[in-house]
């Protein structure tokens, strides 16, 4: 939860307008943090303490101008909703007196797609698409972002990844994009701990998301966990919330898991 006395902390969570990142978006701020949602599609979340950013994030150049533009100068208050009731991204303030850049205190990387196939009916097309959505955007964004955490003394970043990481038939590649997130997630976390920044990954079975519906998977059905039901968006925002908190200072370079026992041995 965030710190009723201290200044507002601010989270960038893409994927903020649907499924698991409107579910993170939407927890923190119950919990008092303001975000800003990166996400091509349109907003979806009507707060006054949470700014839309459109960008493609399967896009490098859009990527960088919008890293540029979650650093620009300002204060670090809570952006005042517009007529339709969302915040408005801040543009660059015109007075010439310096202010800090408002570095945001934590990265979600919550976008993402998915796109199956066997070998020698893989979509090649999509497993690009994928790479650029799920890895090369959270390279670009860490990049931007990260170094000014550590630069700080704090920040934090959770990637949310999948338990397909760890391969099954038909997800090939969607496989190596979320493990590559894990790779990523546990290099950087050496880099920066000593700086006060952490990098963790979520990583959800199935969850009860729109893509369950994607005709993109026709053909491949979700595993329903031993549980018997599939995972709550707001389970994993309740867990991306606590690696986000202050008490979670401890916990880096982490795979955690939510996937109702689909990791047990049976």
């Amino acid at each position: 939860m965030a710190d009723a006395v201290g200044p507002v902390p601010h989270a960038v969570v893409t994927g903020s307008s649907s499924g698991i990142g409107r579910a993170i978006a939407e927890s923190l701020l119950a919990t008092g943090w303001r975000v800003t949602g990166l996400d091509v599609a349109p907003p979806t979340i009507a707060h006054p303490a949470f700014a839309h950013l459109p960008v493609d994030l399967a896009d490098g150049a859009a990527i960088a101008r919008a890293a540029a533009a979650l650093l620009t100068a300002g204060p670090r208050d809570t952006t005042a909703p517009n007529a339709s009731g969302h915040a408005s991204a801040r543009t660059p303030d015109p007075s010439p007196a310096p202010q800090a850049p408002d570095v945001p205190d934590a990265l979600v990387h919550a976008a993402g797609v998915l796109r199956v196939g066997l070998l020698g009916q893989l979509n090649h097309a999509g497993g690009e698409l994928m790479w650029r959505l799920h890895v090369d955007a959270a390279t670009r964004l860490a990049d931007a972002l990260v170094p000014a955490m550590a630069a700080r003394g704090r920040g934090r970043v959770v990637f949310i990844g999948s338990r397909v990481a760890q391969g099954m038939p038909g997800r090939g590649q969607y496989a190596a994009t979320k493990a590559a997130l894990i790779a990523l997630a546990r290099s950087w976390a050496a880099e920066v701990a000593g700086q006060g920044v952490t990098v963790n990954v979520v990583s959800p079975a199935a969850t009860a998301t729109g893509m369950l519906a994607d005709p993109a998977r026709a053909g491949s059905a979700p595993r329903l966990p031993p549980i018997g039901r599939l995972i709550e968006p707001t389970e994993i925002a309740a867990l991306t919330g606590y690696l986000l908190s202050p008490a979670a200072a401890a916990i880096t370079g982490q795979d955690i898991a939510i996937c109702g026992g689909s990791s047990l041995a049976r």
